[in-house]
């Protein structure tokens, strides 16, 4: 097999790879506001452990880019390319619980 056919395939394979990794995070994070995902937050913590995860939801996916985009805007543009990153990176496995803990230990429930 010719060197440029080797490549064209190998980038036909990342780019698929790339496309498959994305549908699975976005339909990851669209998971998190299924009624059934929501009742079962609410069932292990109450209310305040669904306004943490629903919150933090909200400050990734809305708040983070709207810096960004901001930070692009008037700080450098390479700040925009931080946009895409943050809807597709999920952060919420480490933060819902610090904040969890943090709930806990103030309201001393």
């Amino acid at each position: 097999m010719p060197l440029y056919l080797f490549a064209g395939v190998k980038l036909i394979s990342t780019v698929k790879k790339a496309i498959s990794w994305t549908t699975h995070r976005l339909r990851h994070k669209l998971h998190h506001f299924s009624l059934n995902e929501l009742k079962e937050v609410f069932v292990k913590g109450g209310i305040p452990l669904v306004v943490i995860v629903v919150g933090w939801e909200i400050l990734e996916d809305l708040i983070f880019p709207a810096v960004f985009w901001w930070l692009g805007k008037n700080v450098h543009p390479v700040f925009y390319s931080a946009i895409p990153t943050s809807w597709l990176l999920c952060l919420h496995w480490a933060a819902v619980p610090i904040i969890w803990t943090l709930w806990k230990r103030i309201s001393k429930k």
